[in-house]
């Protein structure tokens, strides 16, 4: 089973970017937290992906059909502002859960809108680097149902 995790603009900035908010882990150390996590499910496989550019993520997506079993997506600010993210996941039909390191709904009245949500199986916040790992129980038990 093949996961691909996506994270949107400034992901990269992890550990640097307002660390009080998002954590004080680097995305590459969450990176490496997921994938040993990932190890206690048999036959589950990481790949990750990370860009600032929307079309970039949008080609990531559409390139996923029929190599990917589930996406964990953080969007990051194209959460709130993003169709062609929602529309690319809605077209290639894979399993998607969508992942926030804060509590979005907890901070500015924007950040409470989210245009990807529509397409996803499900959604975790608030839980810093916690959330990809509880994103990736979640789909993992998702695709095996």
């Amino acid at each position: 089973m093949k996961i691909l995790v996506i994270n949107g603009p400034n992901i990269n900035m992890l550990g640097v970017r307002e660390p009080e908010i998002y954590g004080k882990l680097s995305l590459e150390k969450i990176e490496n937290e997921l994938v040993e996590y990932s190890k206690q499910f048999n036959g589950v496989e990481v790949e990750f992906f990370q860009s600032n550019i929307e079309g970039e993520i949008v080609n990531k997506i559409q390139s996923s059909i029929g190599k990917i079993n589930g996406i964990i997506i953080n969007p990051a600010a194209y959460t709130h502002t993003s169709v062609a993210i929602l529309d690319a996941i809605k077209a290639v039909q894979i399993p998607t859960v969508e992942v926030h390191l804060s509590n979005v709904s907890a901070r500015e009245d924007f950040r409470k809108v989210s245009y990807i949500s529509p397409a996803c199986v499900g959604t975790v916040a608030g839980f810093k680097q916690d959330s990809y790992k509880m994103a990736l129980f979640g789909l993992y038990n998702y695709l095996n149902e």
